[in-house]
């Protein structure tokens, strides 16, 4: 069961943004999978003309589609998608990730899932960092 504050269970968001469309909705929906169908996970990627790139409009949308007001993890790629994001921290709010996209997406979703506020969320996808596969 998810822990519970004063007003209700705890859900933390998680935006996946990528320069591919494809790549943050494939990303998102193996986070899904992995952590619950409920955990509110969306991607953001590409521009709205389905071409590689970021778009600010797009992250937006996904941040407020997944907010549900205890704080949103934005997950970017590389290079401008980090720039991006970072355009739309908001501090105790919504935090960038510095992390592995992949790994780093999957042990925030199941932090999230779980049910852990913003902080626990974070710290669950940097320790993606040190995941060795070998």
């Amino acid at each position: 069961m998810s822990p519970v504050d004063r007003w209700g269970p705890v859900m933390v968001g998680l935006v996946l943004v990528s320069h591919s469309a494809g790549l943050a909705a494939e990303a998102a929906a193996l986070a899904r999978g992995i952590a619950g169908a409920d955990t509110p996970v969306a991607a953001a990627g590409g521009t709205e003309d389905g071409g590689l790139g970021t778009s600010l409009d797009l992250i937006e949308a996904a941040l407020r589609s997944v907010d549900q007001g205890d704080g949103v993890v934005l997950i970017p790629d590389l290079g401008s998608s980090v720039l991006t994001a970072r355009l739309l921290e908001e501090d105790g709010r919504v935090v960038v990730a510095d992390v592995p996209f992949v790994e780093g997406a999957i042990a925030a979703a199941v932090a999230a899932g779980a049910g852990v506020p913003l902080a626990d969320v974070l710290e669950a996808a940097e320790e993606a960092r040190s995941y060795r596969k070998l």
